[in-house]
C-alpha cells in the first residue's frame, strides 16, 4: 500500500482524488502509464525526462516489464495530434496519464474526465482552461507550469 501511495503522490499529489490503487489491484499489482510528450521520439531531452520519471518509480518499486507498462505518444505539440494522442492513450485504459505541453494537456482534459493526467510545461493553466485554480486544480488533472 505504501508503494501505491508513493507512486500517486509522485504523479503529482493528488492521491486522495485518483482511483489509481482500486485499479492497480485488479490489475494483479501492475500499474499502466500513458506518456505525451511535445519532444519528437528521437529528442535527447524528451528521452532524459522519461529516464528520470521511470528511474524516480523504480526507486518507488514500479519497474518497467515486471508491474509497469508505459505507452509513449511522441511529437504532440498541436491540437490534432494531441487529440490524436489522447485517444490513443485513452483507449488503453492507463491508470494515470503524464504529458507535457499545453496541446496534450487541454486535448487530455477534453476527452477525460476520470484518468489522472499530470501535465508539465504548460503556460497559465488557469487561464487556458486546463485547472480550476493552481490552489484546487478540480477535475482529474493537475500539474506543473
Amino acid at each position: 500500500m505504501t508503494n501505491r501511495r508513493e507512486f500517486i503522490t509522485l504523479l503529482g499529489g493528488a492521491a486522495a482524488a485518483w482511483p489509481l490503487a482500486a485499479r492497480a489491484q485488479q490489475r494483479a499489482q501492475s500499474a499502466r502509464i500513458g506518456w505525451a510528450d511535445f519532444a519528437f521520439e528521437d529528442d535527447r531531452d524528451g528521452w532524459q525526462r522519461l529516464q528520470v520519471f521511470q528511474e524516480s518509480l523504480q526507486k518507488l518499486g514500479w519497474v518497467l516489464g515486471r508491474n509497469l507498462v508505459m505507452d509513449y505518444r511522441w511529437g504532440i505539440f498541436e491540437a490534432d495530434s494531441a487529440r490524436r494522442a489522447a485517444a490513443d492513450l485513452l483507449a488503453l485504459a492507463p491508470d494515470a496519464i503524464i504529458c507535457t505541453g499545453t496541446p496534450a494537456a487541454d486535448a487530455l482534459r477534453q476527452a477525460s474526465s476520470t484518468v489522472p493526467v499530470v501535465f508539465t510545461s504548460v503556460s497559465e493553466p488557469v487561464a487556458q482552461g486546463i485547472v480550476d485554480s493552481l490552489a484546487h486544480p478540480g477535475r482529474n488533472l493537475t500539474g506543473f507550469s
